[in-house]
């Protein structure tokens, strides 16, 4: 019998209420109150995320601006490095089961997201981690093994996992037109790679490619379902995970 899983359509919120659905889903499939799910979303406003055991940061962080918007600053219940979220698109991914270590089980969920950007012309391959990345406060400044890099080098998705006795929560930033100077002033420009994708791609089209790529990858059905009033309410009233 093919699994069910739960897709959850495109969501745009603030990052705090975005994190907090991701930890809610976890918390639900962990204690076998919501199938296995896959969900996109976007930040507003742009945000600047936090991996969980990050505590060091730039204090101008606080204080960013980008075209009249405060830059918000959250922390994810996931582990790695800041990623800045202006211009990229968001997945979640939440199921148990698999096999294998971290990386295996990254690999495993990756797939998906090799086979949906291949069906749009777009060659994705794994990154290796440089000498720098202990001390790089920056997720996108490099590849770990963990993500997925375009020909030229630059990253183009960078995702982070959490686990919950055997499930797992695994997100991920799709880089699709940051803005360069934002990058700059938050990271410095010199860890800034042009990211270099087939003319006229929407967002639309990526979502499909990858909801397609996840039908065939994971052997499944999707329901599509999304919050209802009571969840919502469930999700809001759960702790804000604090910056310090």
């Amino acid at each position: 019998m093919t699994t069910v899983w739960r897709l959850i359509s495109l969501l745009e919120a603030s990052g705090k209420v975005q994190m907090a659905i991701d930890h809610w889903l976890l918390a639900q499939h962990s204690s076998g109150k919501q199938p296995p799910t896959l969900r996109f979303y976007t930040w507003s406003p742009p945000a600047i995320s936090l991996g969980y055991h990050q505590h060091k940061y730039p204090q101008k962080w606080q204080h960013l601006y980008w075209q009249g918007q405060k830059l918000d600053l959250v922390r994810r219940p996931t582990g790695g490095r800041a990623v800045l979220h202006q211009g990229d698109l968001t997945y979640a991914v939440v199921t148990s089961g698999l096999t294998g270590n971290r990386i295996q089980a990254y690999q495993t969920i990756c797939e998906f997201l090799i086979q949906g950007w291949r069906s749009l012309g777009v060659e994705l391959h794994y990154g290796q981690a440089g000498r720098g990345y202990v001390h790089n406060p920056n997720c996108f400044g490099t590849a770990t093994g963990a993500d997925l890099v375009l020909p030229n080098g630059s990253k183009l998705i960078g995702s982070a996992q959490l686990r919950r006795n055997s499930s797992i929560l695994q997100h991920g930033s799709i880089r699709l037109q940051p803005d360069p100077e934002l990058f700059a002033e938050v990271f410095g420009a010199e860890f800034f790679k042009p990211v270099e994708l087939p003319q006229n791609l929407g967002t639309e089209n990526i979502i499909s490619a990858l909801i397609a790529a996840a039908i065939d990858c994971f052997d499944i059905q999707f329901a599509i379902q999304p919050l209802s009033k009571s969840e919502w309410e469930e999700i809001l009233a759960q702790p804000i995970l604090d910056l310090d």
